[in-house]
């Protein structure tokens, strides 16, 4: 498919502490079929989000050896845990203060491991219910800016007119730009990216620039894609997108082909 970079495979290797609305019944380990299965795309790029405290760092170090970019998210994990974990090859975290252990007094957890890591990637979401704007506002003042990429979590009902929608057999609910399931629980949201990027200068104060590198040049980086990806320049691709002052998506290519506009 045309923009597709590769896939990212968000669990089943997960904590049930920090599931989300991940299905817990659904988690497992990783097992040597699986690793192989997760090594196995013959061309893209995977990337892999679980919780460390499941797994071991050899098994960390065989996906980072072959490739794979491993983050940590949904995961309960010590900030030792998180040590090891970098010492084998991770390199970021998945929707940082989302689904992982705190920074608190005694135990910096994975976000304190996070923040204090200089080289390691941070996905945030900046829908203003995920994570409130102060929070980011403090991570971002703890680390340069380029170790910090825009997500938008989103779920199916981006580019929709739905309002509701299933997932797993649960209702799930659609608020603005980001939806809850019926007990209330975030379940990812209704963001795209380009509304990411005007809440991350209207909510974290960035310059326009910058918050457009977070989109761009950033996770090419992370994605190990930056020799090919996310700037404007000769012998990269043109992967392109022609927006108003409002960053309202006016019309978009991919390797210089143009593509409908999107929202």
């Amino acid at each position: 498919m045309p923009g597709v970079l590769g896939i990212h495979i968000e669990g089943p290797f997960l904590s049930e502490v920090r599931k989300g609305v991940h299905d817990a019944t659904r988690f497992r380990g990783l097992d040597d079929d699986i690793v192989g299965l997760l090594t196995s795309l013959k061309s893209g790029t995977a990337l892999v989000t679980l919780a460390p405290e499941v797994t071991t760092p050899m098994t960390i170090a065989r996906l980072a050896e072959r490739g794979v970019i491993v983050c940590a998210g949904h995961t309960n994990a010590t900030f030792a845990d998180i040590g090891a974990a970098f010492r084998c090859g991770l390199r970021g975290f998945t929707h940082l203060f989302n689904a992982m252990s705190p920074l608190t007094a005694r135990e910096p957890g994975v976000v304190g491991a996070a923040l204090l890591d200089a080289e390691s990637y941070c996905g945030i979401i900046v829908d203003g219910h995920h994570v409130d704007p102060v929070v980011l506002r403090i991570a971002l003042a703890a680390k340069r800016h380029d170790r910090f990429v825009l997500v938008t979590d989103a779920m199916p009902c981006v580019g929709t007119d739905q309002r509701s929608f299933l997932l797993q057999g649960r209702r799930i609910t659609v608020h603005d730009e980001y939806c809850t399931d019926e007990q209330g629980t975030l379940a990812g949201t209704a963001l795209t990216m380009a509304g990411a990027v005007r809440n991350a200068r209207r909510l974290l104060g960035l310059d326009q620039a910058e918050a457009i590198r977070m989109a761009s040049e950033y996770p090419a980086a992370f994605l190990r894609l930056d020799a090919e990806l996310g700037r404007i320049e000769a012998g990269y691709r043109a992967n392109l997108v022609a927006a108003d002052d409002a960053l309202n998506v006016l019309d978009t290519w991919i390797d210089g082909e143009p593509q409908s506009a999107a929202p």
